[in-house]
């Protein structure tokens, strides 16, 4: 397994919130509110039903759960053993098939390059060393035609005072250490990472969050999180 592109403190820092991923009310409480948002922008762009999708970084399956729902066929890849194993005791409940594996992304490309219609990679990004290697990586597993779905925070002013100060230091939805603001990716450096693996930038939206109401939304401004679509050149 390869684990160059690896932060083991990161992978630790998620497994410790394992146990209680599918906590709606918990830690893991933002990753609830924030995933029809995410998904819906997801299924507005391409078909999924029949097609062939990689979560990246899957975690305990939310995303992966919502996209084996739509009818895709999802394989959920994560370098976090105890996530994984909760992911997988939760389709005892849903009754969904997906395919978990302990892999990353980049060691996954000599087995399936050129196989995925759909890749997505949703708050990840900000979690490992070099996050151009992960987008390389997904370029390769893509089918010519294929879309890559990616979310992550914009380094501003704005993501610090909400995703560290006001998140995990005064609202306490997150706890503390969740993200550093030097791992955050500004949108010309996503796409410009998105360019140099081949890949077409299609789409950039904001997500809009009130952790108050519980109310997420698409934006117009990508100050705090944004989502990007990519293309692969057919």
């Amino acid at each position: 397994m390869n684990t160059v592109n690896v932060n083991p403190a990161e992978v630790a820092k998620f497994e410790r919130l394992a146990n209680r991923w599918w906590d709606a009310d918990g830690e893991s409480r933002p990753l609830h509110d924030l995933n029809p948002v995410r998904f819906g922008y997801i299924a507005e762009r391409v078909a999924l039903n029949g097609a062939r999708v990689l979560d990246v970084g899957c975690g305990g399956g939310l995303l992966s759960e919502a996209l084996a729902r739509a009818g895709a066929n999802v394989i959920g890849i994560d370098l976090a053993a105890a996530v994984l194993d909760v992911a997988r005791l939760h389709l005892l409940e849903s009754g969904l098939e997906v395919d978990y594996r302990e892999v990353s992304v980049e060691s996954l490309v000599g087995e399936m390059a050129g196989q995925f219609d759909v890749i997505t990679c949703l708050e990840m990004l900000e979690h490992v060393p070099d996050p151009s290697s992960v987008i390389r990586a997904c370029a390769d597993l893509l089918k010519p035609g294929g879309r890559l779905f990616l979310s992550t925070l914009n380094r501003t002013p704005q993501s610090f005072a909400t995703a560290i100060v006001g998140a995990e230091h005064v609202l306490r939805l997150l706890p503390r250490g969740t993200h550093h603001y030097a791992q955050f990716i500004k949108p010309s450096e996503m796409a410009g990472a998105l360019r140099h693996a081949g890949l077409a930038l299609e789409d950039l939206r904001g997500i809009g969050y009130n952790p108050l109401t519980r109310k997420a939304w698409l934006s117009d401004s990508v100050a705090v999180n944004y989502l990007a679509c990519a293309i692969k050149p057919a």
